[in-house]
């Protein structure tokens, strides 16, 4: 089955075009986020995975290796339905992207983008490169999720608590529950029609913020307790450093490094924050954040990732002080 490319047939655009014949011809939707997939990513896939189901659309829901899911985002409704990658077709009619800023982010299933009769991509990074056949890509938009809820709209798929409970864990997560610089005020009219359904608010930001195991206590500790401060380094450096082998000693998935940051990125005399997350086969994923001055999308960019201007990161295949020092250079120049 061929689904054919429209223009902008419905109030979405292209995208919801595409995805409103896929749905009235029963054709088969794969849809994925990036590779370990944070609330908007998981949030945004499920909830048009749900709408499209409901449109009649054949649906496979899924996220690429590992496949598995922090207890954090597990509970997100729909989560036990998605399949891991192997099981998806090959050459399904449409394959959605979700969230990824880059072909790379997809891990194995980058090669739907070529292997599917269409390709759509919805994001809302910056540094993305312009990818797949159709695409719903806004640097100025919060989340993904939003993104997600205007093609809901323009499909005619109502919200309910499901979905909303599904973008609201997502709106919420990308905007630092409305404190980013990203938030706009369509943000909170969006948020406001979420609230409206009826979800528990309270319960999805305690999951997603404020549970951890005890353990994360003494990782933290460790992890903060030998942080640098770098104040020359641009607008001034602040670094630090743990493991997923370190997170296991403390009873921890890997997952839970990537809270650090958004501890770290407190420190009022940097305007970088820096998180070096050491991976089993010797790598380093990096988080970056800004407080306001530095562009870090551009320093991801720069050394093979990409983000935000206030949130970004990269993978590096150096040891921990050689990627700390590609760090410095990137602010420095």
């Amino acid at each position: 089955m061929t689904v054919p490319l429209p223009g902008g047939t419905l109030p979405g655009g292209r995208a919801a075009a595409v995805l409103d014949a896929a749905a009235t011809a029963g054709a088969t939707v794969v849809l994925s986020g990036h590779v370990q997939p944070d609330a908007d990513a998981l949030g945004s896939t499920l909830a048009l995975a749900e709408g499209l189901r409901r449109r009649g659309a054949r649906v496979l829901a899924t996220i690429p290796d590992p496949f598995t899911l922090p207890a954090s985002l597990a509970w997100l409704p729909g989560a036990e339905d998605l399949v891991p990658s192997a099981a998806v077709p090959a050459a399904p009619e449409v394959f959605v992207s979700l969230d990824a800023a880059s072909p790379g982010r997809l891990g194995e299933l980058a090669a739907l983008l070529d292997g599917a009769g269409t390709s759509v991509v919805v994001d809302h990074h910056a540094s993305n490169p312009g990818f797949g056949d159709v695409r719903v890509v806004d640097p100025t938009a919060p989340a993904t999720a939003v993104l997600v809820a205007d093609l809901l709209d323009a499909l005619g798929v109502a919200l309910d608590q499901r979905l909303a409970t599904c973008l609201y864990a997502g709106l919420t997560a990308d905007t630092g529950s409305f404190r980013f610089g990203s938030t706009r005020p369509d943000t909170h009219l969006l948020a406001a029609r979420l609230l409206a359904t009826g979800i528990d608010h309270a319960a999805i930001g305690q999951r997603l913020f404020d549970t951890a195991p005890f353990g994360w206590l003494g990782l933290l500790s460790v992890a903060a307790g030998r942080a640098v401060l770098e104040a020359d380094v641009g607008a001034g450096l602040v670094w630090t450093w743990s493991s997923t082998a370190e997170a296991t000693e403390h009873g921890l998935p890997g997952e839970q490094l990537e809270a650090l940051v958004d501890v770290v990125r407190s420190t009022r005399e940097a305007d970088v924050a820096c998180v070096l997350k050491g991976q089993d086969d010797g790598s380093w994923v990096v988080s970056l954040r800004s407080r306001g001055a530095t562009d870090v999308a551009r320093v991801a960019t720069a050394l093979g990732g990409g983000g935000h201007r206030a949130a970004a990161g990269f993978t590096s295949h150096l040891d921990l002080h050689e990627t700390v020092e590609t760090v410095r250079a990137q602010l420095s120049g």
